[in-house]
């Protein structure tokens, strides 16, 4: 039979160029040549890829540069905030040879959002005139409580201010403690510790099953709060006058131990200023009456609303109730009133009838002289710190007083002749005005 030889096998039996390529016919072949088009696609191949990449380096060289351009951005406008919410202003108080203070942090916004999960509502503790608490916890594992102020102005701007400055200068364990603040938000962030177990208001108006306030508990808690105004007025290193004491401006720590908060309307004086002229602001049910009628606030003002706080833990009544008769709406007059007419055990709480025993008529005594409409005759914080301090021992007797206990008494008699002893002061009288729900200015 008759077979083709295949001329394209090898090279040596056709005569195809290296620009040509051999294709076998029967009883031939034929040279093909390369295809041209096949070269120049090689290279746009290569083109469209080189241009790719550029783009892909220019993409990617914008982006970084749009990065770069908004953290400038941000920069700035932190450095806006910063200013807009006082950081300068702050800087020079805290920095200030006047103010004796420790060291306040000035958080980054993004460890405050990250410790809040984006300020979510979950975490939120609880909301007032001035701003939200949220619940955080920071980087090293601590729980903080962190107050977003509402939208600034420039009266809660000095009350902020006012706040951190004034808290950056007490140390005392019934005091609640600024650990520090920021200022590159919008807003300003206040962040504290955190006290777990709410405020004086909402543990005597809704009572705790498993730990009633007894009456020990309430002795306790007044004498805590008799113990960091007396510090206030007489041991840190330059008097401070609260100035809204109240029952939910009261914390209990998770021992109910009391702490108390809210200094943004507290004011610094010079140690022989005895009163400052305000506008007359403070809250209804607190307001020492004398303070009302010649707008001049004395750390008898505070001895007032302290006595209010007392009658409340006495009583385990609101400062103000509709519930009673008008004349008898503030739950000072009330007080007063029953104790005017022998009627106390009828406003005493049964819990405080029951346990209280003698002790009972030496503190409502004791609330009775802190509420005198003259301030001249109320007690000082010192004498009425010091009378709660001897109800408890004279109650548990000073042999079955607990070391602590026995600390805690020494440390508030002496404290005040220690580390603060010669301390230079700054007086502040001026006109304040708050947005504070609690917070009500009231023409004089």
């Amino acid at each position: 039979p008759i077979s083709d030889i295949d001329e394209c096998e090898n090279s040596t039996n056709n005569y195809c160029g290296h620009q040509t390529r051999c294709e076998n016919t029967w009883g031939s072949y034929n040279c093909i040549p390369i295809s041209i088009p096949t070269r120049r696609s090689a290279r746009l191949a290569i083109i469209i890829i080189g241009i790719n990449l550029g783009l892909v380096v220019i993409l990617i060289g914008g982006w970084l540069s749009y990065k770069a351009v908004n953290k400038r951005k941000l920069i700035k406008q932190k450095e806006k905030f910063f200013k807009r919410n006082g950081g300068l202003l702050l800087q020079q108080q805290l920095s200030s040879n006047e103010i004796n203070v420790q060291t306040t942090k000035l958080f980054d916004s993004k460890e405050l959002e990250k410790a809040t999960n984006r300020f979510n509502v979950n975490r939120m503790l609880g909301q007032g005139g001035q701003g939200t608490v949220y619940k955080g916890m920071l980087s090293d594992g601590s729980i903080v409580a962190i107050k977003k102020s509402k939208i600034i102005d420039e009266r809660q701007l000095e009350q902020f201010i006012n706040e951190v400055v004034i808290l950056s200068q007490i140390n005392h364990r019934n005091v609640v403690k600024l650990l520090g603040c920021c200022l590159e938000t919008e807003v300003p962030l206040l962040v504290y510790e955190f006290i777990p177990n709410g405020t004086l208001s909402q543990y005597l108006n809704n009572q705790n099953k498993e730990f009633p306030p007894t009456w020990d508990m309430r002795l306790q808690i007044a004498a805590d709060v008799a113990g960091a105004l007396f510090y206030l007025h007489s041991a840190a290193s330059s008097p401070i006058y609260h100035r809204d004491i109240k029952s939910t401006n009261i914390l209990l720590d998770e021992k109910y131990r009391a702490k108390v908060a809210d200094f943004g309307t507290s004011r610094s004086v010079a140690i022989d200023q005895t009163h400052l002229t305000t506008q007359v602001q403070g809250t209804f049910g607190y307001l020492d009456p004398e303070y009302f009628q010649t707008s001049q606030f004395t750390e008898k003002s505070d001895v007032y609303s302290f006595g209010v706080v007392l009658v409340e833990l006495l009583t385990g009544q609101k400062a103000i109730s509709s519930l009673r008769t008008e004349s008898t709406k503030g739950l000072a007059s009330y007080f007063i009133r029953s104790m005017e007419e022998n009627n106390l055990f009828d406003v005493l709480d049964d819990r405080v009838l029951k346990e209280g025993e003698n002790e009972v008529f030496v503190v409502a005594n004791l609330a009775k002289r802190c509420l005198n409409l003259s301030g001249k005759k109320r007690p000082t914080m010192k004498e009425v710190s010091m009378e709660l301090v001897a109800v408890q021992t004279s109650r548990k007797g000073a042999s079955n007083l607990d070391q602590e206990k026995y600390e805690e008494g020494d440390y508030v008699r002496t404290e005040m002749y220690g580390q603060w002893a010669g301390s230079t002061s700054t007086t502040l009288t001026s006109c304040v005005d708050s947005s504070d729900q609690h917070l009500l200015p009231i023409s004089s």
